[in-house]
């Protein structure tokens, strides 16, 4: 174990255990993962990355990982089909990399049909073959995440990950959902609490974590040794600062939306609260990517939807932003209907 993988922890009573950022394609660049360490977050991933487009160089791949000082650890994501790929591309980021995380867990077509992500939970002996070689191609920590199985007939998490413990991965994340239910339905918490008992290393839960009560009910049901919000922070990085508040691991004033609001923020109905919060992470938000990666207008766009999904009058705003060609008017313009409430 190293400093960013604690040991596995025992039965939940209460108290803090390390929340994660799950990897999303097209939603945790550098700048939102920054922001989220920032909101609470104590360990961020990047963008899920194809191994064999790194072994050859593709540029847009090796944008997705960028990092930098502030970043600690830094945990690049790399999902494949070919095992050599998936070790070679794990050799390549050893140098920059604290933790490499493997992939087993994307339900996206364009994924599967390479017989990558969760799909590879069908071919098992594969799976762990592939997480061997790359444990034994580099010197730093491998973790990998994935889903209960590939159906609802075929859950095999729990006897993959005994057998990933066994060829040295060190921590492990289990999405409560299979293949075919993509997003569908409500995570099996009940299972992975039976992956947790049946390994030593820690294992962390995923899926519908999205505030402190849901938060609560996954730790007391699965006694995992962290958890892994992905949708939940969608738009919503605050999340984690707010589970904290709510499970009582931090004071609401330590916030730093609340920290640098001018009033009273108890005042505040929760519509203004949620204009106020999201209003100091999208204007963070574009900070952090002026100092980092740059204004992106794609990934400006992606996240001014979601961070504006749900308030009041969002659509009109949203014809607004798309009439803006400049990245700068595009973050004026959604900065400006944030402060508008």
């Amino acid at each position: 174990m190293t400093s960013f993988i604690l040991p596995k922890f025992g039965e939940w009573q209460g108290e803090q255990r390390p929340l994660f950022l799950a990897p999303m394609s097209g939603v945790t660049d550098l700048p939102f993962r920054l922001l989220a360490k920032e909101c609470g977050a104590d360990f961020t991933i990047t963008e899920f990355t194809n191994s064999t487009a790194l072994t050859r160089d593709a540029a847009m791949s090796w944008r997705k990982m960028e990092t930098c000082d502030d970043e600690l650890p830094f945990i690049p994501q790399i999902f494949g089909g070919v095992t050599e790929d998936m070790a070679k591309a794990a050799g390549l980021l050893e140098d920059s990399a604290d933790i490499i995380d493997l992939n087993f867990g994307c339900p996206a077509p364009k994924v599967t049909k390479i017989c990558a992500g969760a799909a590879l939970m069908g071919e098992p002996q594969n799976l762990v073959s592939m997480c061997e070689e790359v444990v034994n191609r580099v010197k730093i920590p491998v973790t990998a995440k994935m889903r209960l199985g590939t159906g609802p007939d075929s859950f095999n998490a729990k006897e993959i990950c005994q057998d990933l413990e066994q060829v040295g991965v060190q921590r492990l994340c289990v999405h409560g959902r299979t293949l075919k239910q993509r997003y569908s339905g409500v995570a099996d918490w009940e299972y992975i609490s039976q992956v947790v008992d049946s390994v030593e290393v820690p294992v962390i839960a995923n899926g519908d974590v999205v505030d402190s009560s849901s938060a609560t009910a996954c730790l007391e049901k699965t006694h995992a040794s962290g958890l892994m919000i992905g949708r939940g922070a969608i738009g919503r990085p605050s999340v984690f600062g707010e589970i904290k508040v709510g499970l009582g691991w931090m004071a609401e004033d330590e916030l730093p939306w609340i920290k640098s609001f001018e009033g009273n923020w108890n005042s505040l109905d929760d519509v203004e609260k949620q204009f106020a919060t999201r209003r100091w992470c999208w204007n963070r938000y574009i900070e952090l990517a002026r100092q980092t990666t740059g204004l992106n207008i794609k990934s400006m766009r992606g996240h001014a939807v979601s961070f504006t999904k749900g308030l009041p009058n969002a659509k009109h705003i949203r014809s607004i932003m798309h009439g803006k060609t400049s990245r700068e008017e595009f973050a004026a313009a959604t900065s400006e209907y944030l402060e508008s409430y």
